[in-house]
């Protein structure tokens, strides 16, 4: 081995591939951690007992269990306002209401099903507002679609009640995640099933079951 080979160094982005693995792997290891025991009962240790490192290790990355909740936080809001892209397109818009649900409702129940964490996070009382504020804005864009989703079945709803079908329609969608979220297998799967039937029992009456542009 030549000397220019021994004084050259890592190759960076390989170095900036490696951290960002371990980051990723300490960000698993915190959400497992704060979904079994909470966010405040959480410590640094514990997470990197949980991720098989160091203490040391995880503060090379994160200086404290504040900074990791807001990096979990951060990535868990991109990754569900994907979900939202997926979930609110022209296309679904179109579709009659029961497929509508189907294909809306199905992305962000996989995805709160993926990650329990966020609503772990969301929750607790200490949780940083970095992370709250967030999902608030979050929150407040996620209902601000479903009231143009609304709007694309039943235009001639006045505004004031387009907004309270919204509302009424987003706080049924959480009702009936909760209880999602509180089962497993087969009773999840029927939860689902019950979730939908409800949302299209209250919003049928209320907005039809065509979407205005497929109206003849």
């Amino acid at each position: 081995m030549t000397e220019s080979q021994v004084d050259r160094p890592a190759n960076p982005r390989r170095r900036q591939a490696r951290g960002e693995r371990r980051i990723q792997q300490l960000l698993e290891a915190a959400a497992s951690v704060f979904c079994r025991i909470g966010y405040t009962s959480a410590s640094t240790n514990a997470i990197a007992r949980e991720a098989g490192v160091s203490p040391g290790t995880l503060y090379q990355f994160f200086p404290n269990k504040e900074a990791i909740a807001v990096e979990l936080g951060d990535r868990l809001t991109r990754q569900m306002r994907d979900a939202h892209g997926v979930a609110f397109t022209d296309e679904n818009a179109a579709l009659p209401l029961g497929e509508m649900l189907d294909v809306v409702l199905d992305p962000l129940i996989e995805f709160n099903r993926a990650n329990p964490v966020l609503l772990t996070l969301i929750r607790s009382s200490d949780t940083p507002g970095a992370v709250t504020e967030e999902h608030a804005a979050l929150h407040a864009a996620l209902q601000a679609r479903v009231e143009e989703l609304i709007g694309t079945y039943a235009p001639e709803l006045p505004a004031e009640r387009r907004t309270r079908v919204a509302n009424m329609a987003f706080a049924l969608f959480k009702a009936g995640l909760e209880l999602i979220l509180s089962h497993e297998g087969e009773e999840q799967a029927a939860y689902i099933t019950e979730m939908k039937a409800c949302l299209y029992g209250y919003l049928a009456p209320a907005i039809g079951t065509e979407a205005a542009s497929a109206r003849h």
